[in-house]
């Protein structure tokens, strides 16, 4: 676990308790506060279905060079119940650290009420193996076996200690200050600057400058306790860096949020749903906003293009919480025809409810964008957990053939450019556009180099912006490219009619059989215009050794763990390992898979579900099949670690299937 001078600083922080008790608040405090300290970090959360109670944890990773996901081990696991130590106190490394509440060393296994029948057994019998009890003391003494250093702190009494100092009396008051406690004895052990917590505190309560004092001075309690009480001779510090890119910390429903309002994207529905329904509350929060990009402080405010300034200097987008997913597209739908860029944000039950909006969008050629965060299924499946299981459905949604265009995001800044770009592709082409991502991204948390927009260019496609008197409009006229241009609902003599039959190029109801062809010929060819005219580095990414005989492909959040992996297999001098990001996934990029895929003895599809469905749409598209796979299917996304582990596995025993189930 030693650094060496030119070796890569990597930090794999976790914090864990109850839900509801200020995990997620905790978490978020030490991955901003260390990287004011100038890291680059990568947080995973997870957390159960229900409200409050069930055990939910963050796992932070923090280094000095860029850090796509999260690994296997746990460097220091800072905990403040019993349970987060009953659970993850295995996944701390030898030199690593466990911060715990000194007063809970009793606590028994059997007595932990939200701890799964099936754990506790496995909890059970491995204490058992090592010849020991079932309390807490006992895992401890299982981990300072193994090397781990325990930090034992004595919560109540430093907190009633924070409190003579503050003059606050109520315990009920200082309690909620315990999870900040544990990050900072988290610093402590790391020698960080303890102002770096301020600045951290000043950002989790920058409307409450009294919370931000009285959380500061609990932490330089325990910072002070920490340094008299233990020696300075943890393994991993982390002095203050200068980063040399000016960072942005964000997670992935925040900045598609972003994303959507600097794309002139001003209509958005939704119906609650995990975890999509954060990516609406963070545009409703958002509603009214300059429309040029101004620093305020240390933060840009976002979003900044230029549109008509009619009315005043700000920007405004309207967000519309429906009755259900249905009245969510059909009012986007809406939007859309009115000339507005409109979306739609859900997970995969909704976008099941949305299946007859999206084929009246494509019968009717109208741009709209569906944004889907993919989690666990089928039916309600795992509300906050982990998937890559929708993908064949949302490229086959739908009764009947109509075109759509299916991408899919691989990290936080594919995911504010790739919005962008699924705008300009539904009205370039009139389709409806499903932009891809899923609950690793959504809840995951980034520090990103702030994505320059001064050179982002908005496609509006053919839609008319003058009056048409004394024209005959023929909404879906017959084109060459088969693309008819676009008069917004209410354009003056614009007259058009919109159905859900098929329809002649006035939009009249017909039944006629060779309108009825040329119509879906001319639908249909724009997948043919798709393929021909998006850019091919749009369509996929290659990473690695270009002339490699091993390849991996997969698509999505994968990308991170997959690049991290790979960076470790050089280390091991394996370098001749290709790895293709497939960012659209329909119209399948066919021929450049067949371009670089050509020469590859082995194919390793990689993907987050149970039937290796992008390897089945490969093979259905482009006539390639995968020799191996790698699945993951147990609700939690994929760590570098295990990508790794995977990947030599293949090599080395050309392993046909792999399932990996370690992580969660």
């Amino acid at each position: 676990m030693s650094v060496g001078k030119n070796k890569k600083f990597i930090l794999s922080w976790m914090i864990g308790g109850a839900q509801g008790s200020g995990v997620d608040s905790s978490a978020n405090l030490f991955a901003y506060s260390i990287a004011a300290a100038g890291y680059n970090i990568f947080g995973k959360r997870e957390y159960y279905s229900n409200i409050k109670g069930e055990h939910s944890y963050f796992n932070v990773v923090a280094s000095d060079r860029p850090v796509r996901s999260v690994i296997d081990t746990v460097h220091i696991l800072a905990s403040f119940d019993a349970e987060t130590v009953f659970r993850h106190a295995w996944e701390v490394e030898p030199n690593g650290g466990i911060i715990y509440d000194s007063a809970l060393e009793n606590e028994r296994l059997r007595n932990i009420p939200t701890i799964e029948e099936r754990l506790k057994e496995d909890l059970a019998q491995a204490l058992k193996a090592e010849n020991v009890g079932e309390t807490l003391r006992d895992v401890l003494t299982v981990a300072k076996r193994r090397g781990v250093r325990l930090y034992p702190i004595p919560y109540m009494d430093l907190i009633k200690k924070t409190g003579e100092l503050l003059g606050e009396q109520q315990i009920t008051v200082l309690m909620r200050m315990v999870n900040t406690m544990a990050v900072a004895a988290s610093f402590s052990i790391l020698g960080a600057d303890i102002n770096k917590l301020h600045r951290g505190l000043s950002y989790a309560f920058r409307a409450k400058k009294a919370v931000v004092e009285m959380n500061f001075t609990a932490c330089k309690v325990v910072y002070d306790y920490m340094r008299q009480n233990f020696s300075d001779d943890f393994p991993l510090k982390a002095p203050n860096r200068h980063l040399e890119d000016e960072m942005i910390m964000v997670n992935g429903t925040s900045i598609v949020g972003i994303a959507k309002i600097v794309a002139g994207c001003r209509f958005q529905t939704y119906y609650p749903i995990t975890p999509a329904a954060d990516e609406s509350v963070y545009l409703e929060d958002k509603q009214v906003f300059n429309l040029n990009a101004v620093k305020d402080g240390d933060e840009y405010e976002y979003p900044h293009l230029a549109e008509n300034k009619q009315l005043s200097e700000k920007g405004h987008i309207l967000v519309f919480q429906s009755e259900d997913e249905l009245a969510a597209i059909d009012m986007a739908i809406g939007a859309s025809l009115a000339g507005v860029r409109s979306s739609t944000s859900t997970s995969g039950p909704g976008f099941s409810l949305m299946a007859e909006g999206l084929g009246w969008a494509g019968m009717n050629e109208v741009p709209v964008v569906i944004t889907i965060y993919q989690r666990g299924g089928p039916s309600t499946g795992l509300p906050t957990r982990h998937e890559q299981g929708d993908l064949l459905f949302t490229v086959f949604a739908g009764h009947g053939e109509f075109p759509r265009i299916v991408m899919a995001s691989g990290d936080m800044t594919e995911a504010f450019y790739d919005t962008i770009k699924a705008f300009n592709y539904a009205e370039k082409f009139q389709v409806p556009v499903i932009h891809l991502l899923d609950k690793s991204l959504a809840n995951s948390t980034q520090t990103i180099p702030i994505p320059p927009v001064d050179e982002v260019l908005l496609d509006r496609g053919l839609l008319i912006n003058e009056h048409l008197d004394g024209k005959t409009y023929k909404r879906f006229q017959f084109t060459d490219n088969g693309i008819s241009p676009r008069a917004p609902i209410g354009t003056r003599g614009g007259i058009f009619w919109n159905t859900g039959d098929e329809h002649d190029e006035l939009g009249h109801i017909s039944e006629d059989p060779v309108i009825r062809t040329r119509m879906m010929d001319k639908r249909m060819s724009r997948l043919q215009l798709i393929d021909e005219t998006i850019p091919s580095d749009e369509k996929v990414a290659v990473y690695g050794d270009t002339n490699a005989k091993d390849w991996i492909v997969s698509w999505g959040s994968t990308k991170g763990p997959i690049l991290d992996a790979l960076e470790l297999l050089e280390e091991e001098g394996i370098n001749s390992i290709g790895f293709l990001q497939l960012k659209i996934l329909y119209p399948f990029p066919s021929k450049l898979c067949t371009e670089i895929l050509g020469g590859a003895k082995r194919i390793i599809d990689l993907e987050q579900n149970y039937s290796g469905q992008m390897g089945r749409l490969m093979v259905m598209e482009a006539g390639i099949s995968p020799t191996n796979h790698i699945l993951k299917y147990n609700g939690r996304p994929f760590t570098s670690t295990e990508v790794l582990d995977a990947v030599k596995e293949v090599l080395s025993r050309n392993t046909k299937r792999i399932v990996t189930n370690r992580g969660g």
